[in-house]
């Protein structure tokens, strides 16, 4: 049996293609990053913030600084290199992110919830986020998906998604698409051309719009008809719980 999470993680795999670079954020991007490699996309480019290049770790990194990042890596270099010349020049095709909050514009909140000067929680921070989402050709992001998390204006912009809509992005001279592809345990989201706000496209397995609106914090846009998720393959749900085991 495939729980959400299970089916959120083979989602976001589905959407890497092989031959990419991909710029990997540690949690749920980094399963679906390695899953992907597992499966369709062997020679996918892993690339981690801690300075490795096309990564093969045999299980899940416990952080950036996991030693089987650097053990398995075609090469290893200093993060100044990987920022500035392999990130801000545009080398890297998707940046794959994970969010705490995520507003209707595709904006990340990994900061604070609620004033920056008093929060209700502080947050692990930016990281390196913030360039990922700026220069990378494209962004997806990996978020479980409740009202908490899918909110109408992040407390913080930690890293820029469409700003407040269409155009923003250019005018701050962002190299990057951004956000295009929102992938969580209920469906999977694309903004619109016009407008850059995030639109429902797909429902996974079992679930409704209804269902989908009652987990967003803004009037939620929906595509005329909505597409379906193809349930996982006993060989992706077979790679994705090997690699939780061996990580376990």
């Amino acid at each position: 049996m495939t729980d959400p999470d299970e089916m959120m993680t083979v989602a976001a795999a589905r959407a890497l293609t092989g031959g990419q670079r991909v710029f990997v954020g540690i949690g749920l991007p980094s399963t679906a990053a390695n899953l992907a490699r597992r499966t369709h996309a062997p020679d996918l480019v892993l690339i981690y913030e801690s300075g490795t290049l096309g990564s093969k770790p045999d299980r899940l990194p416990a952080s950036i600084g996991d030693g089987i990042l650097a053990e398995t890596a075609d090469a290893v270099i200093g993060v100044p290199e990987v920022f500035n010349y392999w990130l801000q020049p545009g080398r890297i095709d998707v940046g794959f992110l994970g969010a705490a909050q995520l507003d209707r514009f595709g904006n990340i909140n990994t900061t604070v919830i609620g004033d920056y000067h008093a929060p209700k929680v502080r947050l692990p921070g930016a990281g390196g986020a913030p360039e990922i989402a700026a220069s990378c050709g494209e962004v997806f992001v990996v978020v479980r998906q409740s009202r908490r998390s899918f909110v109408d204006r992040v407390d913080f912009v930690t890293s820029f998604g469409h700003g407040r809509g269409p155009g923003e992005r250019a005018r701050l001279g962002l190299r990057g698409a951004g956000p295009t592809r929102v992938i969580t345990d209920l469906g999977v989201f694309r903004p619109d051309p016009a407008t850059a706000e995030l639109v429902l496209t797909d429902l996974h397995p079992g679930v409704s719009v209804d269902d989908v609106r009652a987990a967003t914090g803004w009037d939620l846009r929906v595509v005329p008809e909505p597409g379906r998720t193809p349930p996982p393959t006993d060989d992706e749900l077979a790679a994705l719980r090997a690699l939780k085991e061996a990580s376990a």
